[in-house]
């Protein structure tokens, strides 16, 4: 029988080997698969040349996908007897896109490696970032190594992800939960510098809100009428296909497009940091890196947790 000290020693080995192997790296695929950063960057780019838009839409995939159970590629789930997809949930219904770019990607790095070895979570993960750089914006390290879920659940996206009608104490609680602080908030917010949204989202703003600025909510009502134009877009800040600080310096001057955009300048303890950002892009960018960083973070499955699935819509 192994003595006591043997048996701990031996524990301590395997505690070891759990929490070096089984933690995200950049380098994860490095050995496995070293062509599979580039086959999705090639995707993303020609996605995003092709459609502007794309790239916001692809950094979303990631931020709603994390926000629920972590981040587990479980909003590429389709429906299946045994729960209804995240896709159906409040927050993404009619408005999460990118899918068919998700599935061409998974296509063309299953192809480069040979065999399904990179997971719809870590695509998801990459897919951001390369979208923001596509766009102008930060490069980062993107850690690696997560695995897919084989469920999801849509009561819990109802939940957790965030609303456009959210006030600041609402917002600092919801990423709160995440484990992301007020920095992180304002910082991954700032991904509204890119991308367009829907005339249901922020009509009410437009007509009933009082920190708005006049001028720009008279703009915005011109595409979006009172009643009817529920799908038609607009623009987070003048620039959307620019990662930049023009959506910063927008809040400043209350024309935030979303009740929850505002609410980050509108006398509270956030206030300070959209004034920072916007006159100042390498701290936004910095801090947007960080973030994003600490956000792909959250409750990743690893080592023999999950599955590597083969097609990002379905379980194996």
């Amino acid at each position: 029988m192994a003595s006591p000290t043997n048996f701990l020693l031996h524990a301590f080995l395997l505690l070891a080997l759990a929490t070096t192997s089984f933690s995200l790296s950049p380098k994860f695929y490095d050995k496995i698969c070293p062509q599979a950063l580039p086959a999705i960057k090639k995707v993303v780019d020609a996605a995003v040349h092709r459609e502007r838009r794309m790239g916001a839409s692809l950094l979303r995939l990631h931020f709603h996908d994390c926000f629920v159970n972590g981040c587990d590629g479980s909003l590429l789930l389709d429906s299946a007897p045994a729960f209804e997809t995240e896709k159906n949930a409040r927050g993404n219904l009619n408005s999460v896109r990118g899918f068919e770019v998700v599935d061409q990607i998974k296509a063309e790095v299953d192809r480069a490696c040979g065999r399904p070895t990179v997971s719809c979570a870590d695509i998801l993960a990459v897919a951001a970032r390369d979208s923001v750089v596509a766009l102008g914006g930060p490069t980062w390290k993107v850690r690696l190594g997560r695995r897919d879920s084989t469920t999801a659940n849509r009561a819990l996206a109802d939940i957790l992800l965030p609303s456009a009608s959210m006030d600041l104490p609402a917002l600092i609680n919801n990423f709160k939960n995440q484990g992301l602080n007020q920095r992180d908030l304002v910082a991954l917010s700032g991904g509204h510098t890119i991308g367009l949204s829907q005339c249901s989202i922020f009509r009410n703003r437009i007509y009933n809100a009082t920190n708005i600025d006049p001028a720009f909510a008279k703009q915005r009502r011109a595409t979006c009428p009172r009643t009817g134009g529920n799908t038609n877009l607009a623009p987070f800040d003048s620039t959307p296909a620019k990662f930049d600080t023009a959506y910063f310096k927008n809040l400043v001057k209350q024309r935030g497009l979303l009740t929850s955009d505002q609410a980050l300048f509108n006398g509270g303890s956030t206030d300070k940091l959209v004034k920072t950002y916007s006159s100042n892009p390498d701290a936004f960018w910095d801090d947007f890196a960080k973030s994003m960083i600490k956000m792909g973070n959250i409750k990743p499955l690893t080592g023999s947790q999950g599955q590597i699935r083969v097609d990002c819509r379905k379980a194996n």
